[in-house]
């Protein structure tokens, strides 16, 4: 069974930064690989970012390329999610997902683990 937990979500004015967390409890983290996705109030879940278990092809939706970084660090078993100029257009739930066959898919319905989310609003 794993076990995602995200953290560091918060309130943010429009241009500032955030650090996204997801720690993952299971014994085999680097078989992992990990993704974020977000969903706002009345939309589809929607892709941000992956990243395979070597770390050295990371995918990211357009909306998000070049403002944020996903990473992972497998000795403390977490994925990070870095944002940077941020805008109300990012307001949402983000979510931490794991799969061990599923690699950089945009389809959040192929991930088999999930976290509870937590909540990122930028204000104008």
């Amino acid at each position: 069974q794993v076990q995602l937990v995200e953290s560091g979500g918060g309130l943010v004015q429009a241009g500032g930064s955030l650090r996204l967390s997801c720690a993952a409890f299971v014994y085999t983290f680097c078989n992992y690989n990990m993704a974020w996705f977000r969903q706002a109030p009345g939309k589809e879940r929607e892709f941000v970012a992956a990243i395979g278990w070597g770390d050295d092809n990371p995918n990211y939706a357009d909306s998000v390329k070049g403002r944020f970084t996903i990473s992972r660090d497998n000795a403390k078993n977490t994925v990070y999610l870095q944002m940077h100029s941020l805008k109300p257009d990012d307001t949402a739930v983000y979510y931490c997902a794991a799969d061990r066959t599923t690699l950089y898919s945009r389809n959040y319905r192929l991930y088999s683990h999930w976290g509870q989310g937590t909540q990122v609003t930028v204000s104008s």
